[in-house]
């Protein structure tokens, strides 16, 4: 079992095509591991080593993959989203307590503009013309001393905030160790090997890019073809130039893929895929039949977040083991099922928890949101996901939901994914969201924001109705509102929690 990122790396032949990117040629494992000591030695000139925070701002692509992993052998990795404000990178950059920030070398945007009234180190990034996918240089102003040491398997890799729909953003620290053992727990469930290649249109200042598209390939000595982003209409494009043999996306964005496969037959038939994942969010049932049917191959459905450094469950690849609905069975971590409020294991419906190398040590600087998070029972340390769900006969598990979206409609809980499904089924509906929405006598009552298929002229009132011969009364969304686009996160999650305000069925606080 690995326990560096440095480990991740060694022992892939040098000449194996490690990054890759449109229109550039392949980086090699030798051409990635000597980039390795190329940043160490820039990095360490700049005062920058062991144990000190580099903030990483960048465009998706192979220089964000590159840096990332590069500077994560040097010291702390913490990328943040390129589409932050000013004030949100005066928050982020300050919680971080970063030392230094990496951009682009002509970036003197927002970033630059809050790391330099931090008075932060600002490193500078450059690709020299002609380079090889994501290849790099980086330059600074600054000078000085560094920790030139090599981190160790419990010094902090990455530094990632939770999304903080409803409180102040936590900071997740996840180890060297934490990510080595969840990129090894998902190569081992996907069976990845240097044959492999995965075209990554996931945002990669996210755990889900970071880990299983970028880390686990490396772990397996595969490659990687960077897209600049998630684009439904350069999609099939890419493909045929990338070849890929997997793809890993959520929901949402196999979804705009699905709406142009149609066209793309050829390329789909040309560039055929071993498998397809989802992870982030639940895959609708609906979905991964469709994304099966038109791929011709399994589409595996797995459950992750940053706190496990990403993977905590994956339905297996073996033909007919995906179950549509359910996120898999345990592929890393122990699973199990706890007690809402108390600090006990249960069998039956609760509180998904885990338990396992790949899991943060704790949030940073939050003794109030570890003690509310972690537990111990059974010998192990437990962590609360803050999921609801339930492990069948089969010992898949099954989501009901986040705890904290679980709609409460006058004392019934009522998923808001049973409800998405069922809408699902309706032949006019190609997108859903069940969200809550505040009522003055039952607390809460729900809501649907849905988008429907081009040409379709169904009327809530439809949708409704549909809804109604389909399941209890009080699951029957009680308004439906059809909109063009549902609003997404920034890593192309539909948010339920605070829909209701963003829509302005409520007033804001």
């Amino acid at each position: 079992m690995y326990t560096t990122m440095k480990e991740l790396l060694s022992g892939h032949p040098g000449d194996a095509p490690a990054i890759g990117a449109p229109g550039k040629t392949w980086l090699s494992y030798d051409a990635l591991r000597g980039l390795t000591d190329e940043v160490a030695a820039s990095l360490h000139g700049m005062g920058v080593g062991k144990g000190d925070r580099v903030a990483i701002v960048l465009p998706n692509g192979p220089e964000m993959a590159t840096a990332f992993v590069t500077i994560a052998l040097v010291a702390t990795t913490a990328p943040l989203n390129p589409a932050y404000r000013e004030e949100e990178y005066d928050f982020y950059l300050s919680d971080l307590k970063a030392k230094a920030l990496v951009v682009m070398a002509d970036d003197d945007g927002p970033a630059v503009a809050a790391a330099q009234k931090a008075g932060m180190a600002i490193v500078r990034l450059s690709v020299p013309e002609g380079a090889t996918a994501g290849y790099f240089s980086l330059s600074s102003d600054v000078t000085g001393a560094a920790d030139g040491g090599e981190p160790s398997a419990d010094d902090v890799a990455l530094i990632l905030h939770t999304s903080g729909t409803t409180s102040r953003p936590k900071i997740v620290p996840l180890l060297q160790s934490n990510i080595a053992a969840s990129a090894e727990h998902i190569r081992a469930s996907l069976e990845l090997t240097a044959a492999d290649r995965c075209m990554n249109v996931m945002p990669l200042f996210h755990i889900h890019g970071l880990i299983a598209a970028v880390t686990a390939s490396l772990a397996a000595g595969a490659s990687i073809w960077c897209a600049p982003g998630f684009n439904a209409l350069q999609f099939f494009t890419w493909m045929k130039e990338a070849q890929p043999t997997w793809y890993t996306a959520v929901p949402t964005m196999h979804q705009a893929i699905l709406s142009r496969a149609g066209r793309n037959a050829d390329v789909i038939a040309e560039t055929p895929l071993r498998f397809l994942r989802s992870s982030s969010a639940s895959l609708p049932a609906q979905v991964m039949v469709a994304l099966n049917e038109t791929f011709n191959a399994p589409v595996v459905e797995a459950y992750g977040m940053t706190e496990a450094a990403h993977q905590m469950a994956c339905n297996p690849l073996a033909s007919g083991t995906q179950k549509p609905g359910a996120v898999g069975i345990p592929a890393g971590p122990a699973m199990r099922i706890a007690h809402e409020t108390e600090n006990k294991l249960i069998d039956g419906t609760g509180e998904v928890v885990i338990s396992g190398p790949n899991v943060t040590p704790g949030y940073e600087g939050n003794p109030e949101a570890n003690a509310k998070n972690f537990f111990e029972a059974d010998g192990a340390r437990w962590f609360r996901t803050g999921d609801q769900g339930a492990f069948d006969d089969e010992g898949y598990l099954h989501l009901t939901g986040r705890l904290k979206e679980i709609i409460n409609r006058g004392g019934e809980k009522i998923s808001p994914l049973e409800v998405d499904g069922v809408l699902l089924d309706h032949r006019d509906i190609a997108q859903v969201v069940t969200f809550a929405l505040p009522h003055p006598k039952l607390g809460e009552e729900v809501a649907a924001a849905v988008v429907l298929k081009e040409g379709s002229e169904a009327t809530d009132k439809d949708i409704r109705a549909f809804a109604a011969d389909r399941m209890a009364d009080f699951k029957v969304p009680r308004k439906v509102i059809i909109m063009d686009e549902i609003p997404k996160g920034a890593t192309g999650k539909m948010q339920r929690i605070g829909l209701a305000e963003k829509l302005g069925l409520i007033e804001k606080a």
